[in-house]
């Protein structure tokens, strides 16, 4: 028998079942003409045991994922499907004031002035070059529904802590931290920093993100709507109760005056040490 008709023989021996070969080529359907080309010659190489312990499991797509790879000469994991290239890439995470530079700091000041002692530390900063150690001053704010002559409900903005100003400045506590200190402090207006002694003390992620950030989760109330019954109310002056919604949430103060018109109440809060007159809605209190 000639070297011939050997290699013929087997060559057919070898030769993979044509049914199979046409079910892999039907499933491979989705692929680029070069990469069937690929999955043809891969066959062509395979004995039929090898076929048919093939995993007939994987799915025209892991088929043409693999066969691109291999085309292109990169990795499986590189190549992008389409739910992948459609995909939208999640929103950005909002920036958090307190990853800005600096630390924050609360200031005490006279309550009516905040915004003149705003301008006062802006002022003094710029005229003593201090723009790169003296970051920002801000007045917190927090929308506060009430209702107008109509009866009709609306957000106006109110200061969230009365006689109180926040700044971001350089660490008080590293060295250089008292020239930041005496230009803050002997600003005109400022009466002091919060903090035991005459330590400033400051605020941490969750406070800052409270009183300078977005509320988590915190919508602004409608505007419009109908006046609440005041009939509804439990609480009476003197009586001490805990917030149990918006920003002053799981604080606890004592009712000083109750607005059965606009269906609020004022109540005196410690914060930073000090109580701090806060008005609220009827259901943004609890009982004790």
């Amino acid at each position: 028998m000639s070297d011939d008709a050997t290699t013929t023989t087997a060559s057919d021996d070898t030769a993979p079942d044509e049914t199979v070969l046409e079910a892999e080529l039907d499933r491979a359907d989705l692929l680029t003409e070069e990469a069937v080309e690929v999955v043809e010659g891969i066959a062509a190489e395979l004995t039929p045991e090898e076929i048919t312990a093939t995993d007939i499991t994987a799915t025209p797509a892991d088929e043409a994922v693999a066969a691109l790879a291999e085309v292109e000469g990169i990795d499986e994991a590189d190549v992008l499907v389409e739910e992948e290239v459609l995909t939208e890439a999640p929103a950005p995470r909002p920036e958090s004031p307190y990853d800005r530079p600096g630390r924050w700091y609360v200031l005490h000041t006279q309550s009516g002035y905040e915004n003149k002692v705003r301008q006062n530390i802006e002022a003094r900063t710029k005229s003593m070059n201090m723009e790169s150690r003296i970051h920002e001053v801000v007045i917190p704010m927090q929308d506060v529904p009430e209702f107008n002559k109509k009866g009709e409900r609306v957000v106006v903005q109110k200061k969230m802590f009365p006689g109180y100003l926040v700044v971001r400045c350089d660490d008080l506590a590293r060295a250089g931290g008292d020239d930041v200190w005496y230009v803050i402090r002997n600003t005109p207006g400022v009466t002091g920093f919060v903090g035991a002694g005459n330590k400033p003390s400051r605020l941490s992620r969750r406070d800052v993100e409270k009183f300078i950030g977005v509320e988590p989760g915190g919508a602004a109330p409608e505007a419009g709507g109908t006046k609440p019954p005041g009939g509804d109310w439990w609480g009476k002056v003197g009586e001490v109760v805990r917030v149990k919604e918006g920003p002053f949430a799981d604080f606890s103060g004592e009712i000083v005056e109750i607005n059965f018109d606009q269906a609020r109440v004022k109540v005196l809060v410690n914060i930073f040490g000090r109580e701090t007159p806060v008005e609220l809605e009827f259901a943004q209190v609890d009982q004790l």
